[in-house]
């Protein structure tokens, strides 16, 4: 299964995204409000310049209080994005997000996001596919 089928069969296209200028307080708004779990920090809406998730905004919150609220986005987000492109194989997007322990990857084409996948969405994809390769061998193996 690839990436493409993945983003095809999500009720909502696009990426959440924040600008770097962005305060930690509008940005766990946005979260709470879209219940989501990451933004993508991007000036233009199409290049990754980090990301941020709820967890980033829960350690930072455990380590240095409330203050962190009313800081900006570009001092908690991480700066190195693991990302793929639509024809990246589900299995491989896995293994990338069990080994770097993140639950987010944008999708990118052409040097611009056009969609962002989650832990969810590929545990999502892999169940399916394994309940479709269920159905084909019982039908094989009742003559069907």
């Amino acid at each position: 299964m690839l990436v493409h089928q993945i983003i095809k069969s999500k009720p909502e296209a696009g990426v959440v995204t924040v600008g770097p200028d962005t305060s930690i307080a509008d940005v766990a708004k946005i979260l709470a409000d879209k219940r989501i779990g990451t933004v993508v920090v991007s000036e233009d809406g199409k290049v990754a310049l980090g990301i941020l998730s709820e967890r980033d905004i829960v350690r930072e919150l455990a380590q240095s209080g409330s203050s962190c609220l009313s800081r900006l986005v570009s001092d908690y987000m991480t700066r190195d994005v693991v990302t793929c492109n639509s024809r990246s194989a589900v299995s491989e997007v896995l293994s990338k997000m069990t080994e770097g322990r993140f639950r987010h990857m944008p999708v990118v084409e052409d040097d611009a996001m056009i969609g962002l996948i989650s832990l969810g969405d590929v545990v999502k994809a892999q169940l399916q596919a394994l309940e479709m390769e269920k159905d084909a061998l019982e039908g094989m193996i009742m003559g069907h």
